[in-house]
């Protein structure tokens, strides 16, 4: 007989039938005469209770049935008298998969803290926090690639290892051949990457915008969803070495397209959310709830379904960086110097509290701010009229602060070579983006989302490291 998951069964229900389930014990509790095993397979967040009478089994079989342990059983479904569950299992048969050891299993049917369980990374998809997670971040990763295919782009593999640095911060990760012990050396006394694999010194990737610019020179709609590397020495709580990038490039589009995609594609992934991961979400919401009891009323999060329905109840607010500065520069908080960062005019590079307060405290829903001082932003973006700043978009959210990056792209070719000169961009390295605006260039716009600053908003978790199967920060590349 084939195994059934637990998932269908929950919400089948069909009583008196016969079925195979297989999964992991994470609970049991009996006596000399029955055993109850709190079966789970992932598939869903509740357990299947397995009703096992002792009587019919050897007593050496029952002992390797421990918390952690795998189970093959054969029973019938049968209605529940028990407190929380429906349906149970009789079992007729028990075939024990794999044991665990009692004594070392370290994810006992305990409150465990997310740190504990960062140091078990290999485990904790087995608790209910991170089989929630999983399944989101599943859905999620599908909702992405369904919102876009059903609005005609073309999925680009972009290059994971590169010569060129997209955002001319430097903090990359090297990749090299060569050995590392004796390498080598021009006759300068430096290290000589002609002899590297490659040819030249290459990276991880900080980006696939810039490669994906290119494909959507031919094929109009485009978008890149892959991994991007920092070499950032940051152990902050909003902050990987390795994540996710969600990058749309659209041809013969402005600003104005490119936010209106934004709002529009962020909006379709919470509504995916909310109507595929409800179970997880109420969940997840809960354990916030519990977990800010001791907080202050005012220091409390937004309950989580809240906060997400709060985004697709609203039209995000536009407006400019410069007017975002005289809310900011006129507030109480920078009034009172109660901003870790002062707000002292044009040119403020906005943090994470000045963000939040426009979304939370002024306007009341997310906000997209536009016309970014060019000195603050990159190299690719059109420059505006002004000469002051350029066609940049962030899009910020509740809790959160810019939660997307975006900009229509510089398409001259003479403002974009002289912007490279200006900000020490090497134009001999990427004479190949130059080239596109010179053979046939046309207006267009995109923008970033970080996969994982979607999920620390969608779960509501408050930790980066937590949203990601196998974090990677600094110190840290385990697993």
């Amino acid at each position: 007989m084939r195994r059934t998951e637990i998932k269908a069964i929950l919400s089948q229900e069909e009583i008196g039938a016969e079925v195979v389930v297989k999964g992991w014990v994470r609970n049991y509790r009996g006596n000399n005469f029955v055993m109850f095993v709190a079966l789970n397979d992932g598939s869903s967040l509740q357990n299947l209770q397995i009703v096992i009478d002792n009587e019919k089994f050897d007593a050496q079989l029952l002992k390797k049935i421990t918390v952690g342990s795998s189970l093959s059983i054969t029973g019938i479904i049968a209605k529940s008298e028990g407190k929380g569950q429906s349906i149970e299992i009789l079992a007729s048969l028990v075939e024990v998969l794999g044991t665990a050891n009692a004594d070392e299993y370290p994810l006992q049917p305990k409150k465990h803290s997310l740190e504990f369980l960062r140091e078990i990374g290999h485990l904790r998809f087995r608790s209910n926090t991170f089989g929630a997670i999983t399944r989101i971040r599943h859905q999620m990763i599908y909702a992405i690639h369904t919102f876009f295919n059903e609005r005609g782009f073309y999925n680009i593999h972009t290059p994971i290892i590169t010569g060129s640095d997209c955002e001319g911060a430097g903090e990359m990760f090297q990749v090299t051949t060569l050995d590392l012990k004796k390498p080598p050396l021009t006759k300068e006394g430096h290290i000589d990457f002609s002899e590297d694999f490659f040819g030249k010194q290459t990276n991880l990737t900080v980006s696939g915008q810039l490669e994906v610019e290119m494909a959507c020179m031919a094929m109009s709609k485009v978008y890149t969803f892959g991994p991007t590397f920092r070499a950032e020495n940051s152990n902050t709580s909003r902050h990987l070495a390795e994540f996710w990038m969600i990058e749309p490039e659209v041809a013969f589009a402005d600003i104005y397209d490119d936010m209106d995609l934004a709002e529009e594609f962020l909006k379709y992934l919470i509504s995916y959310a909310l109507k595929h991961c409800r179970e997880d979400l109420e969940f997840l919401q809960d354990r916030l709830l519990q977990e800010e009891k001791s907080k202050p009323e005012q220091d409390r999060s937004m309950p989580l379904i809240e906060k997400l329905e709060f985004v697709l109840a609203n039209d995000f607010q536009r407006l400019t960086y410069t007017e975002a500065i005289e809310i900011l520069k006129e507030s109480k908080p920078n009034k009172k110097g109660q901003f870790k960062y002062d707000v002292k005019g044009f040119g403020t590079d906005l943090q994470s509290e000045h963000e939040r307060y426009l979304v939370e405290k002024h306007f009341k829903k997310p906000v997209i701010l536009t016309g970014y001082p060019k000195e603050i932003k990159a190299f690719y973006m059109k420059q505006n009229p002004d000469g002051k700043t350029v066609a940049a978009m962030d899009v910020l959210f509740p809790q959160i602060g810019e939660i997307i990056g975006g900009s229509e792209r510089e398409a001259d070719y003479d403002k974009l070579y002289n912007r490279m000169i200006e900000m020490n961009i090497p134009t001999e390295d990427l004479h190949w983006y130059l080239d596109s605006r010179k053979y046939g260039a046309v207006p267009h716009a995109g923008f970033g989302l970080g996969f994982e600053r979607l999920m620390l908003f969608v779960t509501g978790m408050g930790n980066i490291r937590d949203v990601i199967p196998f974090p990677r920060y600094p110190k840290s590349a385990e697993f």
